[in-house]
């Protein structure tokens, strides 16, 4: 529906005339009558107040099909880094009815988590910044310590805690569920590795190995850190040699070689693999990692003017290749850049 047959209808709807229309708007009768005749449109500053005389959303006014509501939420979800209030209790209703359209039941069911990680993580921000300024002030108290162990993950000593039993759980019902889901292995054999419960790792990576859609470089990574997880690091070591070898262009193998030698904190050598796995990666555009380990690693020893330089360089990926100019990414990779110059 056009945007003036849609004003139209909610100014009927709303038992108002053009004029009281008008009146409530500030203009003069005669606009309103040219939208409604496809004369002339709103200005975009009057759509707001339109919105709220109607008790409708800016979406509502002009009659969006639900795909293309759905991208209008995920594309702003990507763009700002807190929704207003009103905004997210917006989406949240909208998404919960959507929840009960099959066609769009599983886009939606995705696009509400989101929505609930987008405030969780703005929230996180701010418990971050305030929990610090609290443990400045009082660093033998344990209250804000807690806090700021949580909003950014931070190692927790008691193994009750730390450990990744749940997730395990979760995961190995997923593969029991969907035993051809490549991905749910990857998953479980991630968090089945961190907990160092390396036979069972093992026997979930023999039956990865035997489905079709298995890469062999990945499985061959996970081989690696069973030998790890049993405290074998020679072998493991040998395994992620001979990958590398034989498969000295593929970017995929040279970036886990990369983080491989990054958990083991032998950076020179994971700075060296990341930019050849950069360098031999043939999608455009190219994704952040290999720059994100770079900068991470450089800041780790110290190197503040290096690690803002890789920032620098992800800034230019964002830009040039993504096409971002005001994106959340864009922001934070900008903020990073600026935070290292000032220490370098």
């Amino acid at each position: 529906m056009e945007l003036g047959k849609k004003i139209r209808q909610l100014r009927f709807k709303a038992g108002l005339t053009q004029e009281q229309l008008a009146e409530r708007m500030g203009i003069g009768a005669q606009s309103v009558s040219k939208w409604e005749n496809a004369v002339s449109m709103p200005d975009i500053t009057l759509l707001p107040l339109l919105a709220e005389i109607f008790g409708v959303s800016i979406d509502d006014l002009f009659d969006l099909s639900t795909e293309q509501r759905l991208n209008r939420i995920e594309n702003r979800m990507d763009v700002e880094e807190e929704l207003p209030p009103d905004v997210f209790r917006e989406y949240e209703d909208y998404l919960k009815l959507q929840l009960g359209n099959e066609p769009y039941k599983k886009r939606a069911t995705a696009l509400i988590a989101y929505l609930y990680w987008h405030r969780m993580n703005a929230a996180a921000q701010k418990v971050r910044r305030y929990a610090k300024d609290a443990i400045r002030l009082s660093p033998g108290e344990k209250e804000c310590q807690w806090m700021l162990n949580m909003a950014e993950n931070h190692y927790i000593w008691d193994w009750n805690l730390s450990n990744h039993s749940k997730a395990i759980e979760f995961y190995r019902g997923l593969v029991e569920a969907n035993p051809d889901s490549t991905l749910s292995y990857a998953y479980l054999l991630d968090n089945l590795i961190a907990d160092h419960r390396a036979v069972e790792a093992e026997r979930y990576l023999d039956r990865l190995c035997g489905l079709e859609g298995a890469n062999p470089v990945t499985t061959q990574v996970y081989r690696a850190y069973i030998a790890l997880a049993r405290f074998d690091e020679p072998a493991a070591d040998r395994i992620m040699e001979q990958l590398t070898e034989t498969h000295p262009d593929s970017f995929a193998c040279l970036f886990e070689a990369a983080q491989y030698h990054a958990r083991k904190c032998n950076y020179s050598k994971a700075i060296e693999l990341y930019e050849r796995s950069f360098d031999k990666e043939p999608r455009r555009p190219r994704f952040q990692d290999e720059l994100h380990g770079i900068a991470e690693i450089y800041e780790i020893m110290g190197d503040y003017a290096n690690a803002a330089a890789t920032w620098d360089r992800i800034i230019t990926l964002l830009r040039d290749e993504w096409g971002m100019t005001e994106e959340t990414a864009l922001k934070d990779a900008e903020r990073e850049k600026a935070r290292l110059l000032a220490k370098a």
